[in-house]
């Protein structure tokens, strides 16, 4: 893997309005909570398909390569959604 170094921000550069969560125009907050149970069970789903599709390729092929990243992307939206529900096994979903 390339080790890139990003260029610095520019001078007064500030971060960008993605993170700021306070911004309420732009969050409903209604999601239910049987919503957001069967995201999970979506996201789990969808995980297990490419962790089987990966049995099939050979490893660093380009269809491996193309299931793993989705396979490591879920994996990521498994453990926030298993947060949000409050699941005692996952401490924060970040690390």
């Amino acid at each position: 893997m390339r080790n890139y170094k990003y260029p610095a921000p520019p001078q007064g550069y500030m971060a960008s309005t993605l993170s700021d969560h306070q911004d309420s125009e732009h969050f409903t907050y209604d999601r239910t909570w049987e919503e957001i149970e069967n995201m999970l069970d979506n996201a789990e789903r969808t995980l297990n398909h490419h962790q089987y599709e990966m049995s099939k390729y050979a490893v660093k092929s380009r269809k491996w390569v193309e299931h793993a990243r989705n396979f490591k992307a879920l994996q990521g939206v498994v453990k926030t959604l298993r947060w949000t529900l409050g699941d005692k096994n996952v401490r924060h979903p970040l690390d």
